[in-house]
């Protein structure tokens, strides 16, 4: 039993307070306004406000999808809206109608090969085909509903002309003629008689009435068409150039009557040298540029032994000789190839050379005088031409073609002696290796093979999955090995004695992809160096093979350079942009 308590007046404020406010909040200074969650209008807007600037006015949850718990209260009005935004158009498939594929709706159709040509030629030439849905609402011709009605629906088999467009077409129908008459008006001709209004249309016969020799003028304009349908073939062979050359000096010889054929020793004793009996090293700036082709230069090559004149073949058509050591000027022009010579190649001697363009053409030059002594052609583009290096067979020279064939030619009767025929592919390079009894070839069939000289079957055939086709080949000063540059980025060294490949060395670095950019060695083969697809020309330590240096040569690709045979570090570059530099 509880009894009532009495309280003072001061007593009675502090229960009255602490029932209101035990815990004395009131008396706290009040930082915000307490939240009233009120429920407002939302107008509807075309672009509405996805972040508020104040947290506590938001209009939207936003949640990551990582999000498994969200910390705040949802009103039920909110929890209850529909999915709003975009659809999924890669979610459920049958979000469209009749849609029951990805792509949209397919119906299941079995016709036969006959039924669909018919309709399909019936489509393309009468303009209207049967409609093959099932859909029940779905027109029944597609197409030009006109031309179908007009036709009675009939597809292009069935329509038969009438019995009045028949007799229309017997009427165009001339008279067979008499079987007893032979020649002549009411001659036999049968069912071949031709038909009414299938005569020519001679307009161009008008103007020639009334004039005393009509018939025969008449005779001669009917057979000018005639003359001009005849088409003449295409010929296999190229026409033939007269070919000539220009020589830029002053005078054929010296002093002492010497022409430029002769080295000069005087000035440069060196020459007398044996090749790679120096120590070699690497360029380091230009010190000559020849400039004369206007085109991308495709081939250069050095005059064997000394190598004091220079052979470049160029998309210009033309040759040039050049001087190296003298004057540094161009010594003859060979005018003779109508398209982009493609290589060159001196005898031993060095007083002829041969060429061969993409005018199918291969042509016998006589480097004195400039004269072209002999022409050869298969009808075929040679890719590469090579003589024979023995002495005693300075008269044979093997040619790679776009046939995939090598031909072998012998220059003094001019007929094919040989055919190497076992690529599948053009043919790139040819290499003599093992005292020139053996020949090494590469091919855009990404393969390589060896063959015995004048014997057309293959004695080694190297062909890997990982293999790229090999569009360059150089042969090391010491015979020991050559080197292949590979499409995809290096250089590749096999032996010359088992055509193995070296794995031990190995030189990449630069970017060839595209290019047949060839590869060179230094004299005494200390270096290997290799132009790529930027302009540059790249060194490589033959021992280590790492990069030793790289040279900005020209602003095009570097597709060849040589080595002089008789200096420490110069080095010849030529380029598509049709400048040939000297380095040192």
């Amino acid at each position: 039993m509880s009894l009532p308590v009495s309280y003072s007046s001061d007593e009675e404020d502090i229960v009255s307070s602490v029932k209101t406010d035990a815990f004395g909040l009131s008396a706290l200074p009040i930082a915000k306004k307490a939240r009233v969650d009120e429920i407002q209008t939302v107008s509807a807007d075309a672009a509405p406000h996805v972040l508020a600037e104040d947290p506590l006015n938001m209009t939207s949850l936003i949640t990551r999808p990582s999000d498994t718990q969200m910390n705040v209260n949802i009103p039920y009005k909110d929890m209850v809206l529909p999915i709003q935004g975009p659809a999924n158009p890669f979610g459920d498939r049958g979000r469209f109608q009749n849609q029951n594929a990805l792509a949209g709706h397919v119906e299941e159709q079995s016709m036969s090969e006959h039924a669909f040509r018919t309709q399909h030629l019936t489509h393309a030439i009468l303009g209207y085909s049967a409609n093959p849905s099932i859909d029940p609402n779905a027109p029944a011709i597609l197409g030009s509903f006109e031309n179908a009605e007009a036709n009675k629906f009939a597809t292009i088999d069935t329509l038969r002309p009438t019995r009045n467009q028949k007799r229309e077409l017997k009427r165009k129908r001339k008279q067979g003629g008499a079987v007893d008459i032979v020649d002549g008006d009411g001659a036999y001709v049968g069912p071949w008689a031709s038909w009414e209004g299938e005569e020519p249309q001679q307009h161009f016969l008008a103007g020639l009435e009334g004039t005393g020799d009509g018939e025969e003028e008449d005779e001669e304009e009917e057979e000018e068409p005639t003359q001009a349908v005849v088409r003449k073939g295409k010929p296999k062979r190229a026409i033939e150039t007269q070919e000539h050359s220009v020589f830029h000096g002053k005078s054929m010889t010296d002093y002492q009557g010497r022409t430029y054929m002769s080295p000069p020793i005087a000035e440069n004793p060196h020459l007398l040298q044996e090749a790679g009996s120096q120590e070699c090293f690497i360029p380091k700036a230009c010190v000559h540029t020849w400039t004369g082709h206007t085109q991308g230069v495709s081939v250069i090559r050095t005059f064997p032994e000394t190598g004091h004149l220079l052979l470049s073949g160029s998309m210009d058509t033309k040759i040039k000789l050049w001087d190296i050591y003298t004057h540094g000027n161009c010594l003859r022009t060979f005018h003779g190839h109508t398209k982009a010579v493609k290589d060159v190649s001196f005898s031993n001697d060095g007083r002829q050379f041969l060429s061969c363009g993409y005018d199918r053409q291969m042509k016998l030059w006589d480097t004195e005088t400039g004269q072209c002594l002999k022409r050869f052609s298969n009808g075929k583009i040679p890719y590469v031409i090579r003589f024979h290096p023995d002495q005693d067979k300075q008269n044979i020279f093997l040619a790679g073609m776009s046939d995939k064939k090598i031909i072998q030619y012998d220059m003094n009767s001019g007929e094919i002696t040989q055919e190497y025929d076992q690529h599948l592919g053009p043919v790139n390079t040819i290499t003599f290796v093992d005292e020139n009894r053996r020949f090494v070839t590469t091919s855009d069939d990404k393969t390589i093979r060896a063959w015995d000289f004048d014997i057309p079957v293959v004695i080694k055939y190297i062909a890997e999955p990982h293999m790229h086709s090999m569009p360059a080949v150089t042969l090391h000063p010491s015979k020991k090995y050559f080197a292949a540059q590979s499409l995809d980025n290096q250089i590749l060294i096999y032996s010359t004695d088992n055509f193995r490949q070296n794995r031990k060395k190995r030189f990449a670095g630069h970017s060839v992809a595209g290019y047949a950019c060839q590869v060179g060695f230094s004299p005494d083969g200390k270096w290997i160096s290799s132009g790529d697809g930027e302009g540059n020309i790249v060194f490589w330590d033959w021992k280590t093979g790492r990069i030793k240096s790289r040279l900005k040569a020209h602003s095009k690709v570097v597709i060849t350079h040589e080595w002089l045979p008789h200096d420490t570090s110069k080095v010849i570059t030529a380029s598509w942009d049709g400048l040939i530099k000297l380095w040192d």
